[in-house]
């Protein structure tokens, strides 16, 4: 959620709605359990948690019971009445409540919030109150627990989680909830958690036989299996092409480099804790590589570039290697080693907004290829702590501003969001299901030109520092493959899909002609298959169905004399008996066409 939607999230009444029913949640659970130490319960962008310290893990039976609790609450018609408190008076309030306790004290100094935001010197302390229960907290609250809908809630599962995040603390019991305008809303909800469980990429990705990470080869490694690799060959292949004819050139670097040059970059001052450990080499540091940049800079700085020699281009499928926490690596979406499709352009300041005209609309068609449709964009503009000129960043933010608009694509303006060493676009898709995923990254970086002192000559025979725009499109293949078995539910298009064709012979006198047409088909790069087994036809169409193969041909009497294949779709349509020549062209209009 991008700043300022967070903002207007924050000043809705859904928001205070969930941040309100976290705390009838919290007053439901100490009378469940009148032991319990409760610490913080922010409403979050789809519900709300609250973490609690409790006697004994909870049930399924326990939600059950606390969500009936939180109704009957509800009803009571309760109002929530706030009340500004001194220090003193919050420790005599939450004497039996250590979590509290530090968040006081933590606030008192300037620290972390109920809510788990950080905060800058003291601030104001407050209570709400509503029934018997207090919590500290700064709000909002709805006005009384009228305005909460008991018929629009729903506890929804309980997880682990270390109070401040920190492994080294205790380990308390985080409860999930949703809550909603009304039934309907809550209906909708629970439908589009249904259907994405449906579509998990971890659960496909097995039933489809497409990836697997396993401990002996360590979490957050992945293992492509041949019908994924499959699937990341042709997204490779198309890239390469697309790039080839966009005029980028294609650079490969190591996959590690000594400390000097993550030194220079910076990546050993700000970046350290996320890299891994040094291997020594002959008494020299070197470490694995979390980033491609530093490379292509050297590649830039190899020769003396000419102001004629830009814009240039680079390009590279990079893999890399960051640390990453056990606790939130996730399937395909969060992983420690990763492929990264990097891109960095070096140009001229009079070459910009061209440069970035080009990239934008490069990323929306590469996109486009692969099924997206709908794009919204976020801009992330000057921080207050930064690097550069002011003017070299007004001219970055107003090529990147200009350049969205000439897109004509929707974007909402993240006010001091970007990255100290420059301005942003991030590009979010929607997939089949509504859902946003963040996937390309426009970047401008006044700081490596600097660091590593990249010049060119321009006009008038001296040296100028280029423009250096990072750009990362499909983000990394893991995360964008993970994308694209959710958006696909699996059911990848016929130019993507790992097993394009399934031949079913009836029986086996069927068989040599459909290793003919196998044989035909391949020659045609089709990615084609055989199901000679001894199962019988509808088994046989069930088992590819189930693989989501786009086409099953089936193979009788009737179409080995008459030189055809009887199609069925994977939809389950039939068109029946067709020419194989008129199936060739089928196929080959819908891979032209990425259907």
């Amino acid at each position: 959620m991008a700043e300022n939607e967070k903002e207007k999230y924050e000043e809705s009444l859904l928001y205070r709605i969930r941040h309100s029913t976290a705390h009838v949640m919290a007053q439901a659970v100490l009378e469940e359990f009148p032991s319990a130490k409760f610490a913080i319960g922010p409403a979050i962008d789809e519900g709300f948690y609250y973490d609690f310290d409790l006697p004994r893990p909870l049930t399924p039976e326990d939600l059950e019971k606390i969500e009936a609790r939180m109704k009957k609450i509800i009803k009571g018609n309760h109002p929530f009445v706030r009340k500004a408190i001194t220090v003193e008076e919050g420790r005599q309030i939450f004497n039996d409540q250590p979590f509290k306790i530090e968040l006081i004290d933590g606030l008192v100094s300037g620290g972390t919030d109920e809510d788990g935001n950080q905060v800058e010197g003291p601030v104001e302390l407050s209570t709400y109150t509503h029934d018997a229960f207090t919590d500290l907290c700064r709000g909002p609250h709805v006005e009384n627990t009228k305005q909460i809908n008991p018929e629009a809630i729903k506890l929804m599962s309980v997880a682990g989680a270390y109070w401040r995040g920190d492994e080294k603390r205790p380990m308390l019991q985080r409860i999930y909830g949703t809550a909603w305008y009304n039934k309907q809303d809550l209906q909708d909800y629970l439908n589009r958690l249904e259907e994405a469980r449906k579509r998990d990429h971890r659960k496909l990705g097995k039933e489809l036989d497409l990836f697997s990470s396993n401990e002996e080869v360590g979490q957050g490694l992945i293992l492509w299996h041949p019908k994924g690799a499959t699937i990341r060959r042709i997204t490779e292949r198309f890239w390469q092409d697309e790039h080839d004819r966009n005029g980028y050139e294609f650079v490969y670097t190591p996959h590690i480099g000594r400390s000097a040059l993550w030194e220079t970059s910076g990546h050993l001052g700000f970046y350290k804790e996320n890299m891994y450990s040094a291997i020594e080499v002959e008494g020299q540091d070197y470490y694995i590589k979390p980033m491609n940049c530093p490379f292509h800079l050297h590649i830039y700085k190899n020769q003396l570039r000419s102001y004629r020699d830009l814009p240039m281009r680079y390009a590279e499928m990079g893999t890399v290697y960051r640390y990453e926490r056990s606790g939130v690596l996730h399937g395909l979406l969060r992983v420690r080693g990763f492929t990264q499709d990097d891109a960095h352009h070096f140009c001229r300041p009079d070459q910009m907004p061209d440069e970035i005209d080009f990239v934008l609309n490069f990323c929306l068609h590469i996109l486009r290829s692969f099924g997206f449709t709908e794009f919204k964009a976020y801009l992330s503009t000057k921080p207050e702590k930064s690097v550069g000129e002011l003017q070299m960043w007004l001219d970055a933010q107003e090529a990147l501003r200009a350049s969205l608009e000439r897109a004509k694509l929707p974007y909402d303006v993240d006010e001091g969001g970007g990255a100290f060493y420059g301005p942003k676009i991030d590009l979010k898709i929607k997939d089949a299901i509504g859902r946003e995923w963040q996937l390309s990254t426009i970047q401008f970086d006044f700081n490596l030109p600097e660091r590593f002192d990249l010049t060119y000559i321009g006009e008038d025979g001296q040296p100028h520092r280029p423009y250096m725009v990072h750009r990362a499109l499909l983000g990394s293949l893991e995360r964008f493959f993970g994308v694209l078995i959710e958006h696909y539910a699996g059911a990848f298009p016929v130019w993507l899909a790992p097993v394009q064709t399934v031949l079913v012979p009836i029986a086996d006198r069927h068989n040599d002609y459909a290793w003919e047409l196998h044989k035909k088909f391949k020659a045609l790069g089709m990615r084609v298959k055989v199901d000679d087994s001894s199962d019988r036809m509808n088994a046989k169409i069930r088992n590819a169905q189930k693989e989501k193969v786009p086409y099953m041909l089936i193979i009788g009497d009737k179409e080995m004399e008459a030189g055809q294949v009887a199609l069925r779709l994977r939809s389950g349509e039939n068109p029946g008996p067709m020419a194989v020549e008129d199936f060739i062209a089928l196929y080959q209009k819908d891979v032209a066409s990425h259907a």
